[in-house]
């Protein structure tokens, strides 16, 4: 599943092409997502002006001059394809919203695995929408600091990975940021989220902005089925130092006797990767 960086990236390609724009079609291929999408979403979004774009945890809104935001999820394998009207003969095999502006532009929301999610929210009132509810302070945002942290965690007798993972603690952080944020602040992820002390909860809040600050400046990590909406991919997966690398040297340590290297090992039925020398 695309995680904060890669949604971040998509927000930023659609952006950069859909800003001002009007839109002069848009079709409605298929509305049985994770969850029915409204019929009335053609409708809403033809002929109106793109106003501006937001990203709330893993979450995209659209906003629309005067009219209701969209709101879009990528799921497991969504992807958002940027083109130019006339470039293909035949549409995507997946594509289920086609979406064309005044200027030529083409994009396709395609989701194999059907996981994603369209929906429309009063913009007035978008944090109140059923999935964005109850969700953490954004990690690269003012609210999330040492304080919020240590606050969260305090008396928790949760796995750190899953305190981490908690939508309601912090909103957006997925499997692959937290195992590379946790290594780089040396804190296990099985360690018990209570007994991290607070200069270690101070150095994994700011290793937590680094690690997604490089990660949105790689234009993220393609591992299966990500791409930017303009078709590069991305490419921090080439920077991680523990996600996907069991068995693999750490760059921390200097080998066997005192280190095996980097292991997995699975949390809540999900893997994690961990240098237990380093990480304690």
């Amino acid at each position: 599943m695309p995680e904060l960086p890669e949604v971040e990236t998509v927000m930023r390609g659609l952006e950069a092409r859909l800003l001002g724009r009007r839109i002069t079609r848009a079709e409605l291929r298929r509305p049985d997502l994770r969850w029915t999408v409204p019929p009335s979403l053609p409708s809403v979004l033809q002929g109106a002006e793109v106003a501006s774009f937001r990203r709330r945890a893993k979450y995209i809104l659209m906003r629309l001059v005067g009219r209701q935001s969209v709101l879009i999820h990528l799921g497991m394998s969504g992807r958002m394809n940027l083109g130019t009207v006339g470039q293909n003969e035949a549409p995507p095999a997946h594509e289920h919203l086609l979406i064309e502006t005044e200027d030529g532009t083409r994009l396709g929301f395609v989701d194999p695995r059907r996981f994603g999610a369209l929906d429309l929210l009063d913009p007035a009132h978008e944090d109140s929408h059923k999935l964005l509810a109850g969700l953490g302070p954004e990690p690269l945002g003012p609210d999330f600091d040492a304080a919020h942290l240590a606050c969260v965690l305090a008396g928790r007798n949760t796995p750190m990975k899953a305190a981490l993972l908690d939508q309601s603690n912090v909103a957006g952080l997925g499997n692959i940021y937290v195992s590379e944020a946790l290594f780089r602040a040396r804190i296990s992820p099985e360690r018990r989220a209570g007994d991290v002390t607070k200069p270690e909860i101070a150095l994994l809040v700011a290793e937590i902005r680094a690690t997604l600050t490089e990660a949105i400046a790689a234009g993220g990590s393609t591992l299966r089925d990500y791409a930017q909406p303009s078709g590069e991919l991305g490419y921090f997966q080439h920077n991680f130092k523990v996600y996907g690398r069991a068995g693999e040297p750490c760059e921390r340590c200097p080998g066997p006797p005192g280190c095996s290297g980097i292991v997995r090992i699975v949390q809540s039925g999900r893997s994690s990767f961990t240098c237990p020398s380093s990480q304690p």
